[in-house]
């Protein structure tokens, strides 16, 4: 696990958001909203125009290689209800909580049922504040 990660003020607040509203509802898997928290406990909190060009952020479309398989898939960081086709993660997944505020060259480790998955950020392809929009 990486010691800091960047996430704009933005980002964290609609985070934040996100784990109360669905902690105060029906939401019954809470290990995938405290793997959140940590997350946004641990991160910088950086202004829009000053989140580093290569930090996936939230509505982030990146590239990623398994160290393992060595196969390369392209993904995009996206809120629960934005998932749409097969290359959405939701941050609430497991991998997209695990991507938040990491950057090109830095190594995503977290648990799965068969062990350890080991992905290396090889490329941000778009990031919302990089084209000047918001993640919507």
């Amino acid at each position: 696990m990486k010691d800091t990660i960047y996430i704009t003020k933005e980002d964290y607040d609609r985070l934040r958001r996100l784990v109360d509203a669905r902690r105060a509802g029906d939401y019954h898997d809470a290990e995938y909203l405290n793997g959140l928290e940590v997350e946004l406990d641990r991160a910088e909190i950086v202004e829009r125009s000053a989140v580093p060009r290569d930090v996936v952020t939230m509505g982030s479309e990146i590239r990623l290689k398994d160290l393992d398989t060595k196969e390369v898939k392209t993904y995009r960081l996206v809120f629960p209800a934005q998932v749409r086709g097969e290359n959405a993660i939701s941050v609430l997944a497991p991998i997209g909580t695990a991507m938040l505020g990491y950057q090109v060259g830095d190594v995503i480790e977290w648990r799965v049922p068969k062990g350890l998955r080991r992905l290396k950020v090889l490329k941000v392809i778009y990031q919302p504040e990089r084209a000047g929009v918001g993640a919507d």
